[in-house]
């Protein structure tokens, strides 16, 4: 959010949006269902409260922004849901179930995918190791059978290369698909983030802070990705982010933390100007 922007009228920005949906973009019916939610969330550290008492629904076929200034506890919130962390008091349920104690690699298993703020890709890895080792959770056999490479392993292998050659053709990464990670400029890295999770057949996909550090361009060719995979696949977006003009053009609705609390919902052109949102973000 440039600190020289100081109208928050959604039409003044139709010009200069992100990423033009223009005739390709058609929004779906989906039946309604609710994939994640989440009641009374709280999260401390030594005492102070990252998440406190948050509550949000994610339903199936919307692109949900959860935006905040730095420090507002939307990390945290996605950690709770991806499993890295464990709520003080609350719970999450996915498509009703209560999935609080359950672990990461199960809950990736069920469909929630995740993507990272800070890379946690594999630097020394090429595209498609680093794409493959997102199924780890589906892996079968033990260090012995790896190392003797059994027929069991060799199946494999060759599943999880497929589906990586899969996302790869759906994100058009075929001329990256050998280079080294750490040799790629940040768009082209978020993209293989998102390879990867995408790799995982989910149902939802969270991404934490998807636009941070990207140039405009990159930012574009991100968005385009993102919206050519909902409209291709189905498959529901949680954009955890801070870029305000990103969420507001794509996202079908908005939920604004700061402080670790939720202070506005709704639709992007009821968010921008909701009093509480303007004054997390200018101040004053």
């Amino acid at each position: 959010m440039g600190g020289t922007r100081l109208s928050y009228d959604i039409e003044s920005w139709k010009v200069d949006r992100v990423w033009d949906k223009g005739d390709l973009y058609r929004k779906k019916e989906y039946e309604r269902e609710t994939l994640v939610r989440t009641e009374h969330i709280l999260v401390e550290f030594g005492g102070i409260r990252a998440v406190d008492d948050v509550s949000i629904k994610v339903d199936r076929g919307e692109i949900l922004g959860i935006i905040g200034p730095n420090g507002a506890g939307k990390t945290s919130l996605l950690n709770v849901i991806s499993g890295f962390y464990k709520p003080k008091h609350g719970k999450v349920y996915y498509k009703g179930v209560d999935i609080t104690r359950l672990p990461p690699h199960l809950r990736v298993k069920l469909g929630i995918s995740r993507t990272f703020q800070h890379s946690e890709l594999f630097m020394g890895m090429n595209v498609i190791e680093n794409i493959m080792t997102g199924l780890h959770p589906w892996r079968k056999g033990n260090t012995l059978s790896y190392a003797l490479w059994t027929p069991g392993v060799m199946k494999w292998e060759e599943w999880a290369r497929e589906k990586a050659e899969h996302v790869i053709d759906l994100l058009d990464l075929h001329e990256y698909r050998y280079h080294i990670v750490g040799s790629l400029p940040p768009g082209v890295q978020k993209r293989v983030d998102l390879a990867r999770a995408l790799a995982q057949d989910p149902e939802v996909v969270f991404m934490d802070e998807p636009m941070a550090g990207l140039t405009r361009e990159e930012k574009e060719d991100l968005v385009r990705a993102i919206i050519e995979v909902y409209e291709t696949r189905g498959i529901t977006f949680v954009l955890v982010e801070h870029d305000l003009e990103v969420v507001t053009d794509i996202c079908d609705r908005i939920i604004v933390m700061d402080f670790g609390k939720v202070i506005a919902e709704g639709r992007p052109d009821e968010v921008v100007n909701h009093p509480l949102v303007v004054k997390a973000y200018l101040g004053g």
